[in-house]
């Protein structure tokens, strides 16, 4: 009679996991800080872990760009309902469009293998939109409820000017100009 492998025989072991993460942390960090796409030799230095423990966590640089983003998305959406416990709505907005901004940056370093994931259809960019829309919509209803934050406000805008400001501000060279567009937004978005 064979016996069925109990749950835990698929559990990654503790130091699988958490060498896994640790590549996740430093490919991030790589991705945000770097001016072309790293290598994974380069990435796996970060990280202070072999290229076969890379390889074995994350068998193509695909993989491993999908894993950063999808956490970031994770991230972000988590991020909303996290910020709204701990803050009013219009300051956990204020904290979410940095947090957005810090995803944005860490697109930087993966822009080639992400655009042909995304024109390959790897990666959904309707099925992100969707969520990021509505970690933003979560905000706003109840930063309308509390009357912090415009009740007219729809999400969609709201992401596209984000979107907008940290695009001019990227080309401008000078880190400080999107705290200080989004700091406009936030103040257009407070009720009149």
């Amino acid at each position: 009679m064979a016996t069925e492998p109990s749950p835990a025989a698929h559990q990654p072991r503790a130091d699988a996991a958490r060498n896994r993460e640790t590549v996740l942390a430093a490919a991030t960090h790589a991705f945000a800080t770097s001016d072309t796409e790293p290598s994974m030799r380069a990435i796996a230095r970060q990280a202070g872990v072999g290229v076969a423990t890379l390889f074995r966590h994350f068998p193509t640089r695909e993989a491993l760009v999908d894993a950063v983003y999808q956490d970031q998305v994770v991230r972000l959406t988590a991020g909303a309902r996290e910020l709204l416990a701990g803050h009013a709505p219009a300051q956990a907005l204020r904290l979410w469009m940095d947090l957005f901004a810090e995803w944005q940056a860490t697109k930087h370093g993966m822009t080639d293998t992400l655009l042909a994931m995304i024109d390959s259809g790897e990666i959904s960019l309707a099925h992100t939109r969707q969520e990021l829309l509505s970690a933003i919509a979560t905000i706003l209803d109840a930063g309308a409820t509390a009357g912090d934050i415009r009740a007219d406000a729809r999400a969609d805008d709201v992401s596209a000017g984000i979107l907008g400001m940290l695009a001019v501000a990227a080309k401008s060279g000078e880190p400080a100009q999107a705290r200080r567009l989004l700091d406009l937004l936030m103040d257009g978005l407070r009720p009149r």
